[in-house]
Order: structure tokens, then C-alpha cells, then sequence
């Protein structure tokens, strides 16, 4: 007995250190998530849907995954640092948002990309088609340059009367010059004057608002830009004071009080991102993991904006909202 018992020992003795050392080569991966704007608390809606899409897959935040949260809190300048600082940190895949993405393909050409909302992706040579990226950036698709068309659609139909409709638009944005030509055609259609107001930093605003308080339009489109998310309080007040009905492209806005927003749905686009992270720690090249398009859009239409704008919102229109807001 005293034999087995020394052989015993001597076995785990043996044994301890390989133990010791899977312990050690057992590594938690790591994504990084590059955001222009302030990282809320609790998460937006998009990154919840986001961690949502990742424990579905079965990933939990510091558990066997491990999150690196960069943000620039609106300022542009900070982005090439923080992309830098992620790809320092030698993280498995970089989730890049709107507005950040430059950013993180100048900072690296070997880690995978993903980006929930790519605007014209093969136009702006971030890949090589939507069938086959061929780099190291791949994703799901923003809505495409029709947007801007059927929003202007969408407002006109709910507001018959309406002929002048300022616009709203940061023309960087990806997307947004040929969002901006799609609008211009639907307005000929539709029988609509444009009044354009470019906003590039926050010193445009004033001017932008101070135009349309002296040309007085009939309503007001806001294109989706880092720019006028950062400002929604100013414009949701300017509208509600002016009286001005309002079209956003983002949810969010229209729960801040402005009257409709009509997008792809940013939370099933950011539960995709979660695929994508999930194929690429399994092996798969992001190359090779086609650009998905957006395959549900949401019309959110807040009635007690209505109410304070005494306006009554056709039947017609209220049958097609994803979510009306009382």
C-alpha cells in the first residue's frame, strides 16, 4: 500500500505542472469597441443589443470574453490614438462604429474589423464587394442612399401640406452626399423645396438655426450623423419651439421628443455584429464573411410630439409604425 500509495504521488507530482501550464495557455479573447461617442451607462440600446447578441452565442463579458471599451467622446482627434491603443493591446477583433471606422482601418491592416452600419462600403473602398470584402473589414450594411427619399416620402404623406423642408446634414458623413441626391430626387417628385444647412462642427449650428427661424420651412430632416446625435437636445428644442415636425433616422431622437425616424433597425444590425465576432474567434477571415444588408427598417412615431404640434397623424401612416410612443 505504501508502494501505491508513493507511486500516487509521485504521478500527480508529475502531472501538477501541465495542469499549471493549460491554466496558463488558456487565453480569454479580446475585442476591442471604437466608438466616437460618449459610452453610456446603462449601454445605448445598439451596444446592449450588441452584449445581447453576444451571450446569445454564448460569450459573457468577464467570463470567457473580455471587452475593451475605448470611446472619444465626440472628439474626432482622439480616435487614431485609441485605435492604436487597441491594436497595442493585440486584441482578436475591433468592432469599429460609425464614425470610428476610418480610424480603425488606418490603425491596422491584419486585425479583423467588424462594423455594425457600413455606409457605402464599396464606394468608399473599405471593401472590395459586399459578396466578398477581401480585407480585414466586413459587417452589416447602414440603410442605403434611398433613405434619405423615403423618409422625405414618409413625412409628406403624413403631413400632406407641406412644400419646404429644411434639411439637416454633416456632409463627412459616409453616405450622406448621396443620401443627399437620392432626397434631392424625391423632393422633385413630391413637389418639395430643400432648404440645405450644412453642419460641420458645432459653430454651424447657430447659423443653421438661426437661417431657419427667418426662412420658416414647413418641417425639418435630420440626417444621421455623429454631429447632430451629439446635438439632438438643441435641435429637438428648436423644433418643438418653432412648431417644425420633425424626421430623424435614429429611434433614440424620436424618444427625446422628436416626431418620426425611419432607419434599418440599428438594434438587429448591431445583434449581427455579434455573428460576425462570434465566425472570426472560430477561424474565419473577415474577408471572406460577406456584408450583409439590412433586412429590417422601423417607423417610430412619438404622438405626444404630435400633440404639442397639433398635428393628428393619418391612419394610414400610424398602421405602419414599428412603435408609436403616447
Amino acid at each position: 500500500m505504501r508502494r501505491i500509495g508513493l507511486a500516487v504521488a509521485l504521478a500527480l507530482s508529475l502531472l501538477a505542472p501541465l495542469a499549471v501550464s493549460a491554466q496558463q495557455t488558456t487565453r480569454v479573447p479580446r475585442i476591442g469597441y471604437l466608438v466616437l461617442s460618449p459610452l453610456a451607462d446603462p449601454p445605448s440600446a445598439e451596444r446592449q443589443a450588441f452584449l445581447g447578441g453576444l451571450r446569445e452565442l454564448g460569450y459573457i463579458e468577464r467570463q470567457n470574453i473580455a471587452i475593451e471599451h475605448r470611446s472619444a467622446n465626440w472628439n474626432r482627434e482622439l480616435l487614431p490614438d485609441l485605435a492604436a491603443e487597441l491594436v497595442d493591446l493585440k486584441v482578436d477583433v475591433l468592432v469599429a462604429i460609425a464614425g470610428a471606422v476610418e480610424a480603425a482601418r488606418d490603425a491596422t491592416k491584419t486585425i479583423p474589423i467588424v462594423v455594425p452600419g457600413l455606409a457605402d462600403p464599396v464606394e468608399n473602398k473599405l471593401v472590395a464587394s459586399l459578396g466578398h470584402p477581401g480585407g480585414n473589414i466586413t459587417g452589416t450594411t447602414a440603410a442605403g442612399s434611398e433613405l434619405g427619399g423615403k423618409q422625405l416620402e414618409l413625412l409628406k404623406e403624413a403631413i400632406p401640406k407641406i412644400s419646404r423642408v429644411a434639411v439637416i446634414w454633416n456632409p463627412p458623413t459616409q453616405g450622406a452626399s448621396r443620401q443627399l441626391g437620392e432626397t434631392k430626387l424625391a423632393a422633385k417628385l413630391l413637389g418639395v423645396t430643400l432648404q440645405l444647412h450644412e453642419v460641420n462642427d458645432p459653430s454651424d449650428f447657430p447659423r443653421a438655426l438661426s437661417a431657419m427661424t427667418h426662412n420658416r420651412p414647413d418641417a425639418l430632416l435630420i440626417f444621421v450623423s455623429p454631429v447632430t446625435t451629439a446635438y439632438r437636445p438643441i435641435i429637438v428644442d428648436f423644433a418643438i419651439k418653432q412648431r417644425l415636425p420633425t424626421m430623424f433616422g435614429v429611434k433614440a431622437d424620436v424618444e427625446a421628443g422628436g416626431l418620426f425616424s425611419y432607419n434599418a433597425d440599428l438594434a438587429d444590425i448591431f445583434r449581427r455584429a455579434a455573428r460576425y465576432v462570434d465566425r472570426i474567434l472560430k477561424g474565419a477571415k473577415p474577408g471572406d464573411l460577406p456584408v450583409e444588408q439590412p433586412t429590417k427598417f422601423e417607423l417610430v412615431i412619438n404622438l405626444k410630439t404630435a400633440k404639442v404640434l397639433s398635428l393628428t397623424i393619418p391612419q394610414s401612416v400610424l398602421v405602419r409604425a414599428d412603435q408609436i410612443i403616447q
